[in-house]
């Protein structure tokens, strides 16, 4: 039987940018102890609080069919949460809830794109971009930020593809490469939006991420609140990533487009879980700087330990759970200088190549081990690049 071209063209027809990790658990699998900084995945659980609150959810009968849009409650505390955190006013009807950050993404561009339609994203991207684009019928069309600018987009090469475009996808802060965008660059960007009338798909789910600068949502810029469709998450806020719990945040009408599809599509988030989320968020501010801290700690340690050496050079790390390595200087590709790692000092890592032609000769590093662990990896990364080098 034949398959559908949009299920069997997902990828590309090539690689899905994950060949490294899947040797580094098949290594794992076979005895082999390997250091895994590949996926933004937390080296702490769910904090038991928060699944205390989703088992008696559970027990009090929070299992049966939920709200397809969400649950009145947890839209409300969302839109409490932006507002205070961007100063756009937010009401429930502006949020959808839905099965985490991917699906948020699969419903705006399903809202924003026609079958046909050129998106943009920025290269280097999170590896589902191009697919989830193609996903609803979509050209993806990758537009590079480079190395020399510290991978900060430039507006006017925004521009110069975004003629008779439906869309345009950011990431801020940004995962590969850590940075976050500054003012000047999303208020180009939304100039960009304004003059071809394209939908600004953000992706906000490293917000409470940032160490450096300050986190701009483009929803809260001029005349872009009409515009934008906001991706959120309490995957990296909260370290929920297996709940599969998260939200888009637009227009009321787009926001109510979006929740038919959901009836059509996921049927809902588990009404326990959406429970569990209304708790967590309750909890506070301080509670996500708790979750966020190790990941500022260990952003400094690899910079310290990074000085003195020009074998490998730091991307500004503002923000996210990453830091982007560029080892241009040793000559090698990223995925050759991370399979060698990974052979040679069982230490695994993501190509640049993984997220897009912008980042070749560069290295994602997840600070997601203890400490000693990543400074351990992180010596033996910069040897393998000096002995590169030469």
């Amino acid at each position: 039987m034949k398959l559908a071209k949009r299920i069997t063209g997902l990828t590309g027809g090539g690689s899905d940018g994950w060949d490294v990790f899947y040797r580094a658990r098949a290594m794992k699998a076979g005895g082999t102890e390997v250091t895994e900084l590949t996926i933004g995945e937390h080296d702490v659980r769910t904090d038991p609080v928060i699944l205390d609150a989703m088992h008696r959810a559970a027990m009090e009968g929070y299992t049966g069919y939920s709200m397809f849009n969400g649950h009145f409650s947890l839209r409300s505390r969302v839109a409490e949460r932006v507002s205070a955190r961007t100063g756009v006013p937010t009401g429930p009807d502006n949020v959808l809830v839905v099965p985490g950050g991917q699906a948020g993404l699969f419903a705006t561009h399903h809202a924003a794109c026609d079958e046909g339609d050129r998106a943009l994203y920025i290269d280097p991207y999170y590896a589902t971009y191009p697919g989830t684009i193609r996903a609803v019928g979509a050209e993806p069309v990758a537009i590079r930020a480079r190395p020399e600018r510290n991978f900060q987009p430039d507006p006017a090469e925004i521009a110069a593809q975004a003629d008779g475009a439906a869309s345009l996808l950011v990431n801020t802060p940004n995962n590969p490469t850590g940075v976050v965008y500054t003012r000047d660059t999303l208020e180009g960007i939304a100039q960009v939006a304004r003059d071809n009338d394209l939908w600004l798909i953000s992706d906000e789910v490293y917000d409470t991420q940032v160490w450096q600068g300050a986190h701009v949502s483009p929803r809260a810029l001029p005349d872009m609140a009409d515009r934008t469709l906001v991706v959120g998450s309490m995957s990296k806020s909260h370290a929920m990533t297996g709940s599969r719990i998260g939200w888009v945040v637009g227009p009321e009408e787009a926001i109510a487009h979006m929740g038919n599809l959901a009836t059509h599509t996921t049927y809902g988030v588990a009404a326990f879980i959406q429970e569990a989320a209304c708790y967590a968020l309750d909890l506070g501010a301080d509670f996500e700087e708790k979750i966020a801290a190790p990941f500022r700690r260990r952003r400094d340690l690899a910079l310290n330990l990074l000085e003195g050496q020009s074998a490998v050079r730091a991307i500004p790390a503002d923000g996210a759970m990453y830091v982007m390595l560029d080892i241009r200087a040793t000559g090698l590709s990223g995925e050759h200088f991370a399979n060698m790692l990974l052979d040679t000092h069982h230490v695994a890592v993501m190509p640049g190549e993984s997220f897009g032609q912008a980042a070749a000769g560069h290295l994602r590093v997840a600070l997601t081990v203890e400490d000693d662990a990543l400074a351990a990896a992180l010596e033996k990364l910069v040897a393998l690049a000096r002995e590169a080098a030469g």
